[in-house]
């Protein structure tokens, strides 16, 4: 079975796609806000900016990580993707088409293009249904993909696209493993052959001996399958592994947009920096010979960001100008490592800043 044996590794040239191709999913001044009810009469009393003023493109046969602490805004990304929220405002077109403007049997055939595994495997199937059913759902839905008789050829088929064995099609998830059961999430995410799968953190709730199996298993997928990802996830060393591009985001805003080279071997802004250097060294003889940059404070509210960058009460950086105005997500700084920063003082450094945070300025603002 795929989980049994030795640990295996993330290969170095499994997950990648290398995409560079047209674009296919483009996001622009996406915005979701939460309001919060108070009072007798339950009225809104404020608002929780879970996404605020997000805008990227993804590309055929690319994946597009994104990054940041809980809280910023990453799985309401993935959802306002998918329309399985609405937008507060802001627009997201799928390979030309309006998907916020789709509505009936369009959205429906739109859906069968792009799809989502979830974050938790233990949640995400129905206990009660057997894997056939749940793999096969999307084909009761969408019933002129696969014609009604071929459906259990047709299930048996991706559950061996997957690595798990065709003939376990009437057992249900509590027979599988954790792992096998993401795989069970990715075949039926895949059913439909979509041109984009939106992974909501797929490997975090799996050991890291499995979350290896399961990225290079995505890796072969998107090869075979010609598949452009947006994978969402918190941990930096998955992610550097999948992703052709990386995003970080901080508070509801992507404050730093670049390739995989340029976020982990040159991040400009402080936050990515901060996020880096709390990586675990694997090198034993490495260890002791970077200083980790220990952020200050807490993350503030989504409900009560602070003005102007929004990352300034805890950045090392700060200065006036920053509690005032908010950087844009532009080029900075100039040269062949210049990609997208929302910083006003982003400058280039090499795997991570030395920074002595005992001297850091009070925050402005």
């Amino acid at each position: 079975m795929p989980e049994s044996g030795s640990a295996q590794t993330l290969t170095a040239d499994a997950p990648k796609g290398h995409g560079g191709g047209e674009p296919i999913l483009v996001a622009k001044d996406l915005v979701k806000h939460y309001p919060i009810k108070g009072g007798v009469l339950r009225r809104t009393v404020g608002h929780v900016k879970a996404v605020d003023g997000v805008s990227f493109t993804l590309h055929r046969g690319e994946t597009l990580g994104v990054v940041g602490e809980s809280g910023c805004g990453k799985s309401t990304l993935g959802r306002l993707l998918m329309r399985l929220e609405e937008p507060t405002s802001g627009q997201v077109t799928f390979d030309g088409i309006d998907m916020y403007a789709q509505r009936g049997s369009a959205m429906r055939r739109l859906r069968r293009d792009i799809q989502i595994v979830f974050q938790d495997p233990y949640t995400s199937l129905n206990p009660r249904m057997t894997v056939g059913a749940i793999v096969g759902e999307p084909f009761e839905i969408h019933a002129d993909v696969v014609p009604k008789g071929g459906r259990r050829k047709a299930v048996q088929d991706l559950l061996d696209l997957v690595g798990l064995n065709p003939e376990h099609i009437n057992r249900y998830p509590h027979q599988f493993s954790g792992g096998q059961r993401q795989r069970i999430g990715i075949a039926r995410g895949i059913a439909l052959n979509p041109k984009v799968l939106i992974c909501d953190e797929p490997v975090s709730a799996l050991d890291v001996s499995v979350q290896a199996q399961v990225v290079n298993l995505m890796g072969k997928l998107q090869r075979e399958l010609g598949l452009s990802y947006v994978f969402i996830a918190h941990d930096l060393s998955v992610v550097r592994h999948i992703s052709d591009r990386v995003a970080v985001m901080y508070l509801g805003k992507m404050v730093e947009l670049g390739t995989e080279d340029q976020i982990y071997g040159h991040p400009t802004h402080p936050y990515t920096q901060a996020l880096l250097s709390a990586v675990p060294v694997p090198d034993p003889t490495l260890r002791g010979h970077r200083n980790q940059i220990v952020l200050t404070g807490d993350v503030p509210s989504p409900a009560n960001p602070p003005s102007g960058c929004r990352f300034h009460t805890r950045c090392w950086k700060a200065q006036e100008v920053c509690s005032t105005d908010d950087p844009a997500l532009v080029d900075r700084p100039d040269g062949a490592s210049a990609h997208q920063s929302a910083c006003h003082f982003a400058e280039v450094a090499k795997v991570v800043d030395t920074v002595d945070v005992s001297q850091r300025p009070e925050p402005t603002g």
